[in-house]
């Protein structure tokens, strides 16, 4: 996997030339130029596939990444329906989400390492096929039982090919433009995912029943593997043996952290459950880097937490998802419950959102060469936690239009700056023979930076909502999301700046 590490490209993300030179095997610009620039992971020149081909593979990507997260907040919109359809109890609807998110997010360090060894393609089919039973058994689950257990394996299906989707398209893209616009539409699968999830969630119940946010990712799913199989190269395979204990140590670490904080969102953070919780995942944790320090095949390597300007994006990069869970449910909650938006106007309320992120996110590679990743990802930071500051002012008073709208449209500009910088960021800082380590750790931050929203989020609200009522809370609650996004653009722009300042040196492009 040596050289699949995130290339940055060429028309907005820079690298000096002894990066450049080491990153594609010693091979000179003239080698390059003529064709001979060669993925690691493929030992295959990249010009030898024809580029219909490689645009076919992206788009299997591309949509593999946006279903995974669509179908982590898909669901919300459909739960009032599930609940009467199954006989949930308020207590046992929490698991409908809390399943998918604790098996995804618990077992993808450990999937990480597992596809690096059988190969990126084959864990991103396998995992898609997993998928593919677990949706088809959920949406025709009979009991509240099924449907839980579904969830969970379709979360292990998300787990094992989520790591393997951003290994895949550097892979399948050449340094420059191709894979500048490649990136920007990974990361605009991986941001919008979770507002048109909502959307989609909106439609398919209300037009055709809570099972088909199950039953619409089969389809998708099958069209995955098939183009998988027809346009998707395969990675070289790491010859290791598998890290158990690193392995043992990295999944009951992480299921048991993010079990706690979704114990503690519902029953305190006092809870015996969620304590006992906390304390083996600090054990698990604490043992994982023991274990990882001396063995020479890492689930998780260590060298990615190696200096604050690796650890600052991965941080900003599990802030940034606990502070849009601020937006992403409690705006839900405020236009159901207080202006009494039916699941498909709630889910059409987000479109502004969607709308205005898919347009700047295909704007940004043109301004990265002059301005640099470090800049624009620390200025859609700023403004993505502006918008929620913005919205933190509700009041009972407001209408979507005076309250919601305008908050919407500048968080979709921050968020169309935000994410693929930063995943260019910390994929660049990682050591090159652990790219798909990094893939895997920077998902993870993701999920687990949501659990920390929840948990967090829904203490403020339900605290706050006490003495200021629903209104009061939902706002309270989006004020702490600005907060955690605020923090993480403070780490980023003071990190950021330093790797761009290493960045100065950078060369010409490799031409392709």
């Amino acid at each position: 996997m040596a050289d699949t590490a995130l290339l940055p490209p060429t028309d907005g993300i820079r690298l000096p030339d002894r990066d450049r030179t080491r990153r594609t095997g010693g091979a000179s610009r003239a080698d390059a130029s003529a064709g001979a620039v060669r993925t690691a992971a493929t030992g295959i020149p990249t010009d030898a596939a024809p580029t219909r081909f490689r645009m076919l593979g992206l788009v299997v990507v591309f949509v593999t990444q946006l279903m995974l997260v669509v179908d982590a907040s898909i669901v919300n919109v459909a739960l009032p329906d599930i609940q009467k359809s199954l006989g949930f109890t308020p207590v046992g609807l929490s698991w409908v989400v809390t399943a998918y998110a604790l098996a995804f997010a618990g077992l993808m360090l450990l999937s990480g390492k597992v596809g690096s060894m059988i190969g990126a393609k084959r864990a991103l089919i396998i995992g898609t096929i997993v998928f593919i039973v677990a949706s088809a058994a959920g949406g025709l689950a009979p009991s509240a039982a099924v449907l839980v257990i579904a969830r969970i394996v379709q979360g292990i299906g998300a787990a094992i090919a989520a790591p393997s989707t951003l290994v895949l398209l550097m892979a399948n893209t050449t340094p420059g433009k191709q894979r500048s616009r490649a990136l920007a539409l990974f990361m605009l699968a991986a941001g919008s995912g979770g507002a048109i999830g909502l959307i989609l969630g909106g439609v398919l119940t209300t037009g055709f029943g809570w099972e088909w946010v199950m039953f619409v990712n089969v389809p998708v799913g099958i069209l995955i593997v098939v183009g998988a199989l027809l346009f998707l190269r395969e990675t070289d395979r790491e010859r290791a043996r598998l890290d158990f204990g690193g392995a043992v140590a990295s999944t009951l670490g992480m299921v048991s952290l993010i079990f706690g904080f979704t114990t503690a969102a519902s029953a305190g953070w006092t809870d015996p459950v969620a304590l006992v919780s906390f304390g083996v995942a600090v054990v698990s944790l604490v043992a994982l880097v023991l274990i990882e320090r001396r063995h020479h095949s890492p689930v998780v390597p260590l060298r990615l937490f190696s200096g604050p300007r690796n650890v600052a994006p991965l941080v900003a990069m599990l802030l940034v998802p606990a502070g849009m869970f601020a937006f992403f449910y409690f705006i839900t909650l405020f236009t159901q419950q207080v202006l009494h938006f039916t699941p498909l106007e709630t889910g059409l309320g987000l479109l502004p959102f969607v709308v205005t992120m898919v347009t700047v996110s295909q704007l940004v590679p043109r301004f990265l060469p002059r301005i640099g990743e470090w800049m624009v990802g620390a200025a859609g930071l700023f403004l993505l936690a502006g918008g929620l500051l913005w919205l933190s002012r509700l009041n009972e008073h407001d209408s979507f239009v005076t309250g919601i709208l305008g908050p919407l449209v500048v968080m979709g500009l921050g968020a169309g700056m935000t994410f693929a910088p930063i995943t260019a960021v910390a994929m660049d800082r990682a050591p090159e023979e652990h790219v798909s380590a990094a893939s895997s750790v920077l998902q993870t931050m993701q999920q687990l930076g949501g659990s920390i929203g929840v948990a967090a989020l829904t203490t403020v609200f339900v605290s706050v909502s006490a003495t200021s009522g629903e209104t009061g809370g939902v706002a309270a609650a989006v004020l702490g999301g600005a907060t955690f996004v605020f923090i993480g653009f403070v780490l980023f722009a003071v990190w950021g700046s330093r790797v761009a300042a290493d960045r100065e040196d950078a060369a010409a492009p490799v031409a392709h």
